[in-house]
């Protein structure tokens, strides 16, 4: 049995049980997942300084993951935030939507494409593309200018502004295209059929990229390395001045 914490890194339930519901319907059958989000804070992450704000309430929940005995914690915001600060304190496995996106993606096609609510978003995430090294690979950034709680509330037109947007990327050269926000999860499938390319789910693809750590560190040992970029800061350190998560 695999357990998985998914949390949504916001100041409210509204998305926990649909993303429970839709995680279920693609979780591996011995895959037990459970979705939390925080009792205050924004209620979403479309601006660099929420982000700023609930990076605390990360840390403090991935560490309290490991203390429960789950195998893996994926952090459900296409910014990634805090991924490369929980993998340094903690010793599970961390996924987040952008960076497994990315990495799946380079193996279903040469080129890529990513589909935004907000052009607000697309400087950070161009950050993050080049961050873990494929700026090279990026046709381009579409945005279809609706806002997170925009995209199940009339979701015809979400369709319809997907599908205008998915299509001049493909002419443009993008061979995959990646949907670049957690709550655009459920609209994939039918946009790849239309389009005749993989659509990349980033809920999915974060699922699926644990789902595999979990097993690979369970079969053959291999994880997140302790070494430079996720070695932890010393305990004495933690305890001396208070910081213990």
């Amino acid at each position: 049995m695999t357990k998985i914490l998914f949390i949504n890194p916001v100041g409210t339930s509204d998305f926990d049980k649909p993303m429970k519901e839709y995680l279920e319907k693609y979780k591996r059958p011995d895959t037990n997942i459970d979705v939390i989000s925080f009792p205050k804070g924004p209620r979403h992450l479309e601006y660099y300084s929420y982000d700023a704000l609930v990076l605390p309430d990360i840390l403090k929940t991935v560490k309290d993951a490991e203390r429960k005995g789950y195998d893996a914690v994926i952090i459900g915001c296409f910014y990634d935030p805090g991924l490369h600060e929980a993998r340094e304190i903690s010793n599970i496995i961390v996924t987040a939507p952008c960076e497994s996106s990315l990495y799946i993606a380079s193996l279903l096609g040469d080129r890529f494409s990513i589909i935004v609510g907000r052009k607000k978003w697309i400087p950070l995430m161009r950050r993050n593309v080049t961050n873990y090294g494929l700026k090279d690979r990026l046709v381009s950034f579409k945005s279809i200018e609706l806002g997170v709680y925009d995209l199940h509330k009339n979701e015809n037109e979400t369709k319809r502004r997907l599908i205008n947007v998915a299509k001049e990327a493909v002419g443009e050269g993008a061979e995959v295209l990646i949907l670049g926000c957690t709550v655009f999860f459920g609209f994939f499938k039918d946009l790849q059929e239309i389009v005749g390319v993989p659509v990349i789910d980033p809920v999915l693809a974060a699922l699926k990229q644990a789902e595999w750590l979990v097993e690979v560190k369970k079969l053959v040992g291999w994880t997140h390395s302790k070494v430079l970029s996720y070695e932890p800061p010393p305990e004495k350190e933690l305890r001396e001045w208070g910081l213990m998560l």
